[in-house]
């Protein structure tokens, strides 16, 4: 094998960045960018074309399937190893569901097992690096805490995205229980209103009415579908809001006064959430305050009168 020198390094790495750029410029043409037929009519065609469904919500495809098998005698392993300390699989199952993804424990527990790989990778190169300049304990002990921290690293962003999207659902409750509650007035059905809503609304709480939607297609109780969404999620406004809705549609209540009611609710919840944010930054903000723009002004003050004394003296 001949060795490539630095020219030709430059040059291959060059020859790449301009073949991806004029790729990226060349798909954003018009003429490649042009929908089909079939993509501009799938949005009118959702309420009666499984296939216009499939086009608007196409399902994804999730290669840890596939490599959760190949790699279950390492999984195994890391779930004895790391089982206890990243949290059983129930509360694994509502972080998941919290935060969108559609993932196995066994799945997620391989991407875990991959950054644990990463970690120890990169832990081992930062040990390498280190016994370069005569630390010799860094060669041990930087590839564990590598492999330690990349399992909780990825904990902690999946909460966080569980976090951000029950957020979400929260802010965009109140609109949506007010959409429900018009198309309710104005006659239609529970469902009917649900279909509307979910199939003309965005955001995260539109994919999951959108997803009940589904499921009461396909023969379970609406009751049932909404409690099992409030159970899978977690989220306390959603899970109160939902435990109403289907107390009225047990009892038989106007389930268009309870959609009202409970949007009120949601929004004064909301605006109890934010007087609190505010009150917690109101204390934040006394740090800069305190300790930067007050020494600041104080030292603009007194510096002047303290140039003059000297220059007197």
């Amino acid at each position: 094998m001949v060795p490539l020198t630095a020219a030709q390094w430059y040059a291959l790495a060059g020859g790449l960045g301009i073949g991806l750029g004029l790729w990226s410029l060349a798909s954003r043409l018009p003429a490649l960018m042009r929908p089909r037929l079939a993509g501009r009519l799938a949005p009118f065609l959702v309420d009666v074309s499984a296939e216009a469904r499939r086009m608007q919500h196409p399902p994804g495809v999730d290669p840890g399937r596939v490599l959760g098998v190949v790699a279950s005698p390492a999984l195994d392993v890391f779930q004895r190893l790391f089982g206890g300390l990243l949290g059983g699989a129930d509360a694994l199952r509502v972080r998941l569901a919290r935060a969108g993804r559609g993932w196995p424990v066994e799945a997620y527990r391989l991407r875990q097992l991959l950054w644990c790989v990463g970690g120890l990778l990169l832990g081992a190169g930062l040990g390498a690096l280190a016994a370069a300049n005569g630390s010799l304990a860094a060669i041990v002990a930087a590839p564990v805490v590598g492999a330690g921290t990349g399992p909780l690293l990825r904990d902690r962003l999946l909460k966080a995205e569980g976090d951000r999207r029950a957020a979400r659902m929260e802010s965009e409750l109140p609109t949506v229980l007010e959409f429900l509650a018009l198309s309710l007035a104005a006659g239609e059905g529970v469902r009917d209103a649900l279909r509307r809503v979910a199939a003309t609304s965005s955001g995260s709480l539109a994919e999951l009415l959108r997803g009940v939607v589904d499921q009461t297609a396909v023969g379970v109780p609406l009751a049932t579908a909404l409690t099992r969404v409030g159970d899978e999620l977690r989220i306390p406004a959603l899970t109160r809001c939902l435990a109403h809705v289907v107390g009225a549609l047990e009892r038989g209540s106007p389930l268009a006064e309870v959609l009202r009611v409970q949007a009120a609710d949601a929004r004064e919840h909301a605006r109890r959430d934010l007087l609190e944010s505010a009150g917690k930054k109101e204390i934040g903000m006394m740090v800069p305050l305190v300790f930067l723009i007050l020494p600041v002004t104080v030292a603009f003050a007194v510096w002047p009168a303290v140039l003059a004394l000297q220059t007197q003296l």
